[in-house]
């Protein structure tokens, strides 16, 4: 045998024994994650043998509520226990993202494209709620497409089998419970059959996903029809996102904010909502619009957001910076709506 037959000899039995070896190496990770997986479900796996027990008690319940005894049969026929609604209850996701990271994939191109067609399709219904409740219409369409992509993505977990769902799992029984109630009572009143109120795991409904409390505060009837369908009614969707904003304090002679430049030696004490000066006492401490130039000369009170520390993006955040953190209490929500509603405006 010559010394290169024998060299390839030798490697191929090196790669035949690396291939077992990479084999056992592939069993052992594919055995490892099932028994993690095994272990997952095992610890988020509620007992839900009590669980019909619980429905016939929360039906007491809804009755005592004053829920009439037919819309109690109608809401609770075939409910369901959701898994599902447990496990993402149980284990939310935690990343460390930054705004850098986030923005771009909570406001892509294609959603600003998107959010310009949709703003041009019902430009007239827009405009005219947006008169009528003192909400500029991007923000209206902003708000619709960083919930559900502007109706496309809704949530199909039925609301009062999630929301029982949860109630019954017990940490937060009597949140989930209170918003059972008003689920049921939105039912009763006869704006939408239980088997189409659906959403997302945790009960929020619809396009603008309200949760039922937030439907009944602030949900309305946008096109006269007697019933409030956040579902599928355009106008109902638009009305309802603009009354919300319109009743926690919705100013549109102002806009959300801005990206700012800090000067190097800005003082972070001096940075969150509770803390506001005018743009002139800010343009004094060396805060610059994001492209260098001076602030606006406009008196309008507003604070610095900083939510990636000193070295991320920085904001002036004006009354309607804290108008949206009322619909959701994070900063990247808010930076979120008001990016695509700018952008919205621009492109249109």
């Amino acid at each position: 045998m010559t010394l290169f037959a024998a060299r390839g000899t030798f490697m191929k039995s090196v790669f035949t024994q690396l291939g077992h070896v990479l084999r056992h190496s592939l069993l052992l990770v594919l055995f490892t994650l099932l028994i993690f997986a095994a272990k997952f479900a095992q610890a988020n796996e509620v007992d839900t043998a009590g669980y019909p027990a619980y429905i016939e008690q929360l039906k007491v319940e809804a009755k005592e509520h004053g829920i009439s005894a037919e819309a109690i049969e109608r809401a609770f026929t075939d409910v369901e226990f959701y898994q599902r609604a447990v496990s993402a209850d149980r284990n939310q996701p935690e990343f460390t993202i930054t705004l850098d990271t986030y923005l771009p994939r909570a406001v892509p191109d294609w959603k600003v494209q998107q959010g310009i067609r949709k703003y041009n399709e019902h430009r007239e219904l827009l405009e005219r709620i947006g008169a009528e409740y003192g909400v500029q219409p991007r923000f209206i369409v902003a708000l619709w497409g960083i919930e559900t992509n502007y109706g496309g993505y809704t949530g199909n977990f039925k609301v009062v089998s999630a929301l029982a769902t949860l109630a019954y799992e017990g940490r937060r029984e009597e949140f989930f419970k209170r918003q059972l109630m008003q689920a049921l009572e939105i039912i009763d009143a006869g704006h939408i059959e239980p088997e189409q109120m659906r959403g997302s795991w945790a009960g929020a409904m619809g396009q603008t996903q309200f949760m039922p409390s937030s439907f009944l505060s602030y949900a309305v009837d946008g096109d006269g029809d007697g019933k409030i369908d956040i579902w599928n009614s355009f106008p109902d969707v638009f009305a309802s996102a603009a009354n919300y904003l319109a009743n926690v304090g919705w100013d549109d002679t102002k806009t959300w904010g801005r990206q700012v430049r800090l000067p190097a030696d800005f003082d972070t004490d001096l940075t969150g909502l509770n803390t506001k000066k005018s743009l002139a006492e800010w343009q004094d401490i060396g805060i610059r619009r994001y492209d260098g130039s001076a602030l606006p000369t406009r008196d309008i009170p507003a604070s610095v957001i900083i939510p990636d520390g000193v070295e991320g993006r920085a904001y002036l955040a004006y009354h309607n910076w804290d108008v949206l953190m009322r619909w959701n209490r994070s900063n990247y929500f808010v930076a979120a709506v008001g990016t695509l509603a700018d952008r919205i405006q621009m492109g249109r």
